[in-house]
């Protein structure tokens, strides 16, 4: 089924990138561009993501003194759009 008919993404490919450690919507769209267009299928991926344990969000946690404000759309060494 496409969840994103602006740009031929299917529920699929949203779960690989998913799988691969997007965690979030914006993460998706940088992944494959999905929700940057009209927006219409940014709460279907939201709730395709839902509120699951996120290997991203982990991994930060870990990395920063308690308090600390963190950004999770940032990149994280280890994953494929870290650069």
């Amino acid at each position: 089924m496409y969840v994103c008919s602006c740009f031929g993404v299917t529920e699929q490919q949203v779960r690989k990138h998913a799988e691969a450690g997007a965690c979030t919507p914006r993460q998706i769209a940088s992944a494959c561009k999905a929700g940057t267009d009209c927006g219409g299928c940014v709460r279907t991926i939201q709730a395709m993501l839902g509120r699951g344990a996120c290997p991203r969000r982990e991994l930060l946690d870990q990395k920063q003194p308690p308090g600390a404000v963190v950004r999770v759309d940032a990149p994280v060494a280890g994953f494929p759009e870290a650069a």
